[in-house]
């Protein structure tokens, strides 16, 4: 009967497959962007040239690998996939320039450079187990190479202080899938996968301290200080041609640069104390209301006599 132990390494393959196909739709958004500005905006295709080629490489080093090449072929071939849709998308709304370059790339790199190595060891090692060292050493050195590529990027947080181009969930993503890959090269002991993925481990671990470093802070809004207004109604009470008392009475036309000042008076009886003659004494209050240019502002109940 089979133990834990037994199924770790495909347990940890399919978790693996799982984490970089998440990396792989990374770029998902940037190219919503193309599509929507109808423009490649400057992005470069080098990094997704260079990703193409290391799932072409590492999908040839799972096809001849006598054991454990299954979960490698696997997410290689969807990674071959998503990376030339990716490619072809970014021609078709590429300047010019960038059609040609990329087309250059493309021929030099992705088909002259790989066939050269595929024909190389087919043809001259006869040796199975020679040929799976040698195509597992450049794999292991081109993945070197692809992990140290996140070092421009983090040369240009450093010197502009943003991290704009360096999302935190997609540092989080490749240390994740680089400890995975990590602990599935070790278990079945293929050191070709293990040994690449820890320094995809410590760069991953640095873009995240970057990232901490230069990540935008939180702007704390002050909160809005109600405006009180002071009315002297006694002053506006001794000036009734710049202001009306209730609605429509003695309204003058105020020019264009004065405040229309309105006051209205809502009245009701208070009663009060006795006189001397045994009659009670009622009190007027008033609930005054006035408008500054359409800014009302209720002034508490005042005694009018």
């Amino acid at each position: 009967m089979a133990s834990l132990t037994d199924h770790l390494p495909a347990m940890f393959g399919i978790l693996g497959n799982i984490i970089s196909f998440g990396v792989f739709l990374a770029p998902l958004p940037t190219f919503y962007r193309i599509y929507l500005k109808k423009s490649t905006q400057g992005f470069q295709s080098i990094p997704y040239s260079v990703a193409l080629f290391s799932c072409m490489l590492l999908l040839y080093y799972g096809c001849i690998k006598a054991e454990n090449g299954t979960m490698i072929i696997t997410i290689n071939s969807v990674g071959c996939i998503i990376e030339t849709a990716y490619l072809v998308f970014f021609l078709i709304y590429a300047t010019r320039e960038s059609f040609i370059s990329t087309t250059k790339t493309l021929v030099m790199f992705n088909t002259i450079s790989f066939g050269l190595i595929v024909s190389t060891t087919l043809l001259v090692t006869n040796d199975a187990s020679k040929r799976v060292e040698i195509v597992g050493w450049i794999c292991a050195i081109f993945s070197v190479c692809v992990f140290a590529a996140p070092l421009s990027i983090m040369r240009l947080v450093i010197r502009t202080k943003s991290v704009e181009y360096m999302p935190f969930s997609l540092s989080v993503f490749l240390t994740l899938c680089a400890i995975v890959w990590f602990i599935y090269g070790l278990l079945i002991k293929d050191y070709y996968v293990a040994t690449p993925n820890v320094l995809g481990f410590l760069f991953g671990v640095a873009q995240m301290i970057l990232y901490m470093m230069y990540k935008p802070k939180k702007v704390v809004q002050p909160k809005p200080v109600p405006l009180q207004i002071v009315v002297d109604l006694g002053a506006i009470l001794e000036r009734p041609e710049t202001y009306s008392v209730g609605p429509g009475v003695g309204q003058k036309p105020r020019d264009k640069d004065e405040v229309e000042i309105r006051v209205e008076v809502e009245m009701h009886e208070k009663p009060g104390d006795e006189d001397d003659g045994g009659e009670e004494i009622k009190e007027c209050m008033g609930k005054v209301c006035v408008d500054l240019g359409g800014e009302m502002t209720i002034v508490p109940s005042i005694p009018v006599a």
